[in-house]
């Protein structure tokens, strides 16, 4: 049996193109501020992965089905339905400090590895770096390079 190709990839398409593209004045703006907060936090230039993912650093990852792959140590989407965070339920559900910070940053939804904001304007934008900064060091310790 054939293993599936992975979809989602890092690619050469320029993230300062892709958010110049975007069609909504909202999301770009959005946009071109996590990619700014995302550049502070992680010191690394970002990578389009897939066609919506703009992403930073990377992990290579392996399931115990055998499945493995690379994807982005931390990253996000500027979807119209709502800006998607990824890798950040190691920060926003866990007890402690990540739980405490996910009380205080405003508007949001989470699901399996994702933080959703409707609008930047919903949230604490210093909660928001904190969260991304406390997710990109759990993901360096469970990943380290």
């Amino acid at each position: 049996m054939a293993k599936a190709e992975l979809k989602t990839k890092a690619t050469q398409v320029s993230v300062a193109g892709y958010i110049a593209a975007l069609d909504s004045p909202q999301r770009r703006d959005e946009a071109a501020a996590l990619d700014a907060l995302f550049r502070r936090v992680t010191g690394c230039e970002p990578q389009m992965w897939g066609p919506s993912i703009i992403g930073y650093g990377s992990y290579h990852y392996k399931y115990e089905s055998g499945r493995e792959g690379t994807m982005c140590r931390a990253g996000f989407s500027p979807r119209k339905a709502a800006l998607t965070l990824y890798a950040m339920q190691i920060a926003s559900q866990c007890e402690g400090r990540g739980g405490e910070l996910a009380a205080k940053l405003g508007k949001h939804t989470t699901g399996k590895g994702c933080l959703y904001i409707k609008k930047l304007a919903d949230v604490d934008l210093g909660v928001l770096e904190q969260l991304v900064a406390m997710s990109w060091e759990r993901m360096n310790a469970a990943y380290p390079t």
